[in-house]
């Protein structure tokens, strides 16, 4: 597989930024499928796909949502076009005889609540990242945060289905204030070892 492109890497990388201020212009549905269908292809332990997403795009879902976010992520998730709300299932073993069916991997995870619990959280969690990608390479900023009450979501937009929340990502074309720098990242020797 080719190495992609300098410009590539500057999109999903080395020029991309967490987005908290937004341009007014909406993100269309179609633009959120195929989203998803990128970030639905990034690999997970065993296929098992844990993650499930809600876009909250209109103002009925925005006006919900409102109802569970800290108060320093107000304005910037009401502002934002899309707020993607990651989340996981914790019987996605149920879907495994669908995902996985060269193996019976349902009898892996069913029964054993640590070992799912583990797994939907580090599966969803993986998820949400490829979702963060796949709208960097769709032209789309994103915003992903914490400071919001879990529960609260949970009993607002998964009381039927029994999914649990892990965190948002506000979606759209970010506005960025001239002195809006990045922050400092760790270097390969603070950060890493070749063992």
């Amino acid at each position: 597989m080719p190495a992609l492109d300098a410009a590539a890497l500057d999109q999903l990388f080395r020029e991309a930024r967490t987005a908290y201020r937004w341009k007014p212009d909406p993100v269309a549905d179609d633009t959120l499928r195929a989203l998803y269908d990128l970030a639905k292809m990034g690999p997970t332990s065993a296929n098992a796909s844990p993650a499930r997403f809600v876009f909250v795009r209109t103002p009925e879902g925005k006006a919900k949502l409102k109802e569970a976010l800290s108060q320093g992520n107000l304005e910037k998730t009401m502002t934002a076009p899309v707020t993607v709300i990651v989340a996981h299932d914790p019987k996605f073993y149920d879907r495994l005889p669908q995902l996985f069916p060269h193996a019976d991997a349902r009898s892996w995870f069913a029964g054993n609540w640590s070992l799912a619990d583990a797994t939907a959280m580090r599966n969803g969690t993986l998820q949400g990242a490829y979702l963060i990608l796949a709208a960097r390479a769709l032209g789309l900023d994103a915003g992903p945060m914490s400071g919001f009450d879990n529960a609260k979501v949970d009993e607002l937009f998964f009381a039927d289905s029994g999914f649990r929340s892990n965190f948002l990502v506000n979606l759209g074309h970010g506005e960025w204030p001239e002195d809006y720098r990045r922050s400092p990242r760790l270097s390969f020797e603070e950060a890493a070892s070749l063992a």
